[in-house]
């Protein structure tokens, strides 16, 4: 997050500043001093810093920014450049040249970069723009010294903005908190408490202690466990918003590896163990379509994705149509042999994409549009492509109920499901329903294929890893019932995630199997009962 702070502010002031427009504080720069910044002594290059910190901002600024962004060069006569894209600007006159001969690069090596860094923070909250103070307070709030916080006791009072006064307060805080003055360790203590920082409750429980440096004074030290109180509810809440998006991502993944086998479980009693290689075909056309647009259209590679989701549909649904003409169809009415069968099929899969594609498993890179993520409290960031993956779950879901629920194939697919025999003596072709039923489910599970391309790594064993969670959302969301696998899914999410925390990820995977076991003990039907062929058997 420092990071992106201090690149944020340079980026934005490099664009904002130039050197044309500082000509008059030019002359109160020592060139010899921007050399000395070169010089193999730690001590000379903090002494170059802090002397170039006391000119004028609008130059120091650039200069010590350069420097820590690697963006400060010197020629072979010793002439400084700072490195603007494809511009070289002379530090000495602001104008942009050529400098004699190789450019040496100067970058601060670790010992600098702290002491660089408190410099920077400091110069930055003198600047006019608001972004850029936000970010340099925002970085002493998480590293605060003695020197940077005295910078703000001066321009706390004058500070316009809310998050930068509030931030100038945490730093001061956490400093004040250390102080011999009572008055000032407890209206520290009490600052630390309303702010809530999570990264203070290590150190402000050790001043609760027996230690020598615990703290004595007995208001203070119950403003600090008032503190650390306020600070352990802020984590606890933090955690219960992780778990709970978390757990909401893991149920659309959840929701649809099984989606399409609730359809095809529920209407033709299919024990189908060859589902989960459709979610693997999935995520192998999602990779066919990378590489397509890799070398035939790599200026529009971000919108892969967008080629990969028909693309994995009208695979998948036609490979399982093509199953359920050849395999399936001559199985009904035999569970058993269905299972055998497909297991046998979903062995034949895995072996033909080793074949194709190799063991290993393939990358399949997020587009960039896709890198980072939402923060939505300190330490709680959702990455982009969980958001998408929900976000596309949810349209898949809408997709499969308007087909069951709005079309003509809908119709006849749940009246099969209710009555097979009053359907075929009403004119349904139940055989033609029962291979768009099963090439709809395949395909369904393609799309989720393209949903765990982005999420983890796309092998020929990828099937394998969600067939057995699948099965668990089908059987307790209740067989064939769209709705329940939806309540099932999510449901199994957030609950492994607040399960797995404090068991571990094998026995919170033991417990869950177990509480679904005793589940389906006391109902078999699942939370929601379907009335159809699979109920009535």
């Amino acid at each position: 997050m420092q990071t992106i702070h201090r690149k944020v502010a340079l980026a934005i002031f490099a664009v904002s500043i130039h050197f044309s427009q500082v000509a008059t504080a030019q002359s109160n720069l020592d060139i010899q001093t921007v050399q000395r910044l070169r010089s193999e002594s730690v001590e000379d290059v903090k002494a170059a810093i802090e002397a170039i910190a006391h000119v004028e901002p609008r130059l120091s600024l650039p200069i010590l920014g350069a420097f820590s962004e690697g963006e400060l060069g010197f020629d072979e006569q010793s002439t400084a450049w700072l490195l603007r894209g494809t511009s070289l600007i002379r530090v000495a006159d602001g104008t942009k040249g050529v400098p004699s001969g190789r450019l040496q690069k100067t970058v601060a090596n670790n010992q600098t970069r702290r002491y660089l860094d408190e410099v920077l923070s400091r110069l930055r909250l003198k600047s006019t723009d608001t972004v850029i103070r936000r970010a340099a307070a925002a970085e002493i709030a998480h590293h605060p010294d003695l020197q940077s916080v005295e910078a703000l006791r001066e321009l706390v009072a004058q500070e316009p903005d809310r998050q930068i006064r509030a931030d100038m307060r945490i730093a001061m805080a956490k400093v004040d908190i250390q102080s011999k003055n009572r008055a000032v360790r407890l209206s520290a203590a009490r600052a630390l408490g309303e702010a809530s920082d999570i990264s203070m409750r290590e150190p402000l429980t050790g001043l609760l202690g027996a230690g020598p440096a615990s703290e004595r004074d007995p208001e203070v030290r119950k403003a600090i466990s008032s503190a650390v109180a306020a600070i352990e509810w802020q984590e606890l809440k933090i955690r219960t918003l992780a778990n709970l998006l978390y757990g909401l991502s893991l149920g659309s993944v959840l929701l649809l590896a099984a989606l399409g086998l609730a359809i095809t479980f529920g209407l033709m009693k299919v024990i189908n163990m060859a589902h989960g290689e459709m979610l693997m075909l999935g995520a192998y056309a999602t990779y066919l379509s990378q590489v397509a647009f890799l070398k035939y259209a790599p200026h529009w590679l971000g919108y892969y994705l967008a080629a990969a989701v028909p693309l994995a549909f009208i695979l998948t649904a036609a490979i399982g149509l093509l199953l359920e003409r050849l395999v399936v169809r001559r199985l009904y009415g035999r569970p058993l042999e269905t299972l055998l069968a497909t297991w046998g099929l979903s062995l034949i899969l895995i072996q033909a994409t080793r074949t194709l594609f190799g063991a290993q498993n393939v990358a399949v890179a997020s587009p960039e549009w896709l890198a980072g993520g939402w923060e939505l409290m300190p330490t709680v960031v959702v990455p982009y492509s969980r958001v998408l993956v929900l976000v596309f779950t949810l349209v898949v879901v809408s997709f499969v109920w308007y087909i069951l629920q709005r079309t003509s194939l809908g119709l006849k697919l749940r009246a099969v499901t209710q009555n097979r025999e009053m359907a075929s003596s009403l004119g349904i072709h139940t055989q033609r329903i029962d291979a768009w039923t099963f090439a709809l489910g395949s395909g369904v599970a393609g799309l989720g294929g393209v949903a765990l391309s982005q999420l983890g790594n796309v092998g020929p064993e990828l099937g394998q890893q969600h067939i057995i969670d699948s099965f668990m959302v089908v059987v307790l969301g209740g067989v064939g019932n769209v709705v329940g696998s939806i309540v099932g899914a999510f449901g199994l999410g957030v609950i492994s995630k607040f399960i797995e925390p404090a068991a571990g990820a094998v026995l919170g995977k033991i417990a869950i199997l177990v509480a679904i076991i005793l589940f389906i003990q006391w109902r078999p039907q699942g939370l929601f009962a379907l009335k159809g062929r699979a109920q009535e058997s």
